[in-house]
């Protein structure tokens, strides 16, 4: 008959493997003992039956509510992307139906807001040359002098000084610029150094690790639809 270890009396606490020996040198003890059994979700069945039911169906809802979870979050990514892209092309057919530069720059600010729920864009154009009404003016430089010399976009917070914005300056709290080389109908010059600027009223709106496909789209329709017309002085 075996006997129980008297593990009140050891000097120290016991460790798994001693246990797990003891264990398997007496199986009968523990497959006797259904009350401990049952307190660590095991049910017993007969002699030298156990079923695991309770303590493998918890795991089994453990596995399935991680997956369930993750389902969700990849379904709910994709339902912001596409409501994202949908956005994005109704925008393009609202900004190639402008009229003129004036008009352009209009549209684009009206769908940043009422479509992407940001605090406004703007069109910027460096000189020398006219600018349009409603487009920022930006002095010679001024496009490379944001971006940098090989520059495309930039992302992250707004600061002092860009002032793209005009009355929502102060909600913008972080901006996406998007280099543009529109060439426009009678310019004495083929391409002219230009930003389209969209403001964020939230400070992770914009960040330097968010892709900027969408905005870059955006800002080539704005490129394209802006060569329509030329500069009046």
């Amino acid at each position: 008959m075996s006997v129980s270890p008297d593990l009140s009396t050891a000097p120290h606490e016991p460790h798994w493997p001693e246990i797990r020996a003891w264990l398997q040198a007496n199986p009968q003890t523990l497959l006797d003992d259904r009350s401990l059994l049952e307190e660590v979700g095991l049910k017993p069945h007969g002699r030298n039956v156990v079923e695991f039911g309770r303590a493998a169906l918890t795991r089994l809802e453990e596995v399935a509510e991680r997956e369930a979870d993750a389902r969700k979050r990849i379904e709910s990514i994709a339902r912001a992307n596409f409501a994202a892209q949908t956005q994005t092309h109704v925008a393009a057919l609202d900004l190639m139906e402008a009229r003129n530069l004036s008009d352009l720059a209009r549209r684009l600010d009206a769908v940043a807001q009422g479509r992407f729920g940001l605090a406004g864009a703007a069109i910027a154009l460096e000189k020398p040359g006219g600018v349009p009404f409603g487009w920022r003016g930006l002095e010679v430089g001024g496009v490379d002098g944001l971006l940098g010399e090989h520059g495309l976009t930039w992302l992250g917070q707004n600061f002092a000084g860009l002032n793209l914005f005009g009355a929502a300056e102060a909600e913008v709290k972080s901006v996406a610029l998007i280099r543009m080389s529109p060439a426009f109908p009678g310019s004495d010059l083929s391409t002219r150094h230009a930003l389209c600027a969209f403001g964020s009223p939230e400070e992770e709106g914009f960040t330097s690790t968010m892709g900027c496909e969408l905005v870059a789209f955006i800002a080539r329709v704005v490129e394209r639809t802006a060569e329509r017309w030329p500069i009046l002085s």
